[in-house]
């Protein structure tokens, strides 16, 4: 399937490669872009030979510079009837449990921030920086900055906010607030991030497909909920697990996914 927005492509190593495909345009998305990014999640959660993702921007300045404001998203005219754009581009919205790896170049701001905030692992090169431009445009900044601090330090999360434009955090300053877990050199981002991805490919998909589930659905219970899900979980994945992981099994051929 071919599409305007995004370059999807696959690999042996059971790694799917996601990249945004609009660099006239800093990356940034449009209606075109969610839409296809419902689609290219679709295909990567229904296709067992996927084990994890890498999520990348094209070459140039951005990695992404948020929601395209030179063309209209298209709201309905009832505001009761607005969707948040982040819902098409994230994973996690749509039912995909397939580790995501996330690597970040040049400018990430505003709506950018939805696929740092989804993915399992952020690694940046050194050329990255990170800021929120709502309310230096004069809009709210909401969506994205509470998604953020689910994995930052609230303090950091408000500053960032609500300096806006004024706020430039660098790469090694995101590593040190935990919005990255790694710097590399820009040469050396893409190949980084396909090998971490590979690395998790290699293990059986309904281990690391439970993992990411049952880690992400615990931030939305109390904790004793959490834990007795958990569980659940590791009795339903554990034994076909450990069953492709014996030598000899062939890892990733199970029918069974956690969806």
């Amino acid at each position: 399937m071919a599409y305007r927005t995004l370059q999807y492509e696959t690999g042996p190593d059971h790694v799917a490669t996601i990249t945004l495909d609009r660099p006239e345009a800093l990356n940034a998305f449009n209606r075109a872009m969610c839409d296809e990014f419902r689609e290219v999640w679709k295909r990567v959660r229904d296709d067992d030979a996927v084990h994890a993702v890498v999520l990348r921007g094209s070459a140039g300045r951005a990695f992404c510079a948020g929601l395209d404001v030179k063309s209209s998203y298209g709201q309905p005219d009832d505001i009761w009837n607005h969707a948040d754009p982040g819902e098409a581009l994230s994973p996690k919205w749509n039912k995909v449990w397939k580790p995501v790896v996330c690597a970040v170049h040049g400018i990430c701001t505003a709506g950018g921030l939805y696929f740092v905030n989804e993915a399992d692992i952020v690694i940046c090169s050194s050329d990255a920086v990170f800021f929120d431009s709502h309310v230096s445009t004069g809009r709210v900044a909401v969506l994205e900055p509470i998604g953020l601090a689910r994995r930052i330090h609230l303090g950091d999360v408000l500053r960032m906010a609500l300096l806006g434009n004024d706020e430039r955090i660098t790469a090694e300053t995101a590593l040190r607030m935990g919005i990255v877990s790694e710097v590399t050199r820009p040469e050396d981002l893409r190949d980084r991030a396909h090998e971490l991805a590979a690395a998790i490919a290699a293990k059986p998909s309904v281990a690391t497909q439970g993992t990411v589930r049952a880690i992400w659905e615990s931030l939305d219970k109390g904790r004793q909920a959490a834990l007795d899900q958990g569980l659940a979980y590791t009795r339903l994945a554990n034994p076909i697990g450990e069953a492709l992981a014996e030598p000899g099994a062939a890892a990733g051929k199970s029918r069974h996914r956690l969806r």
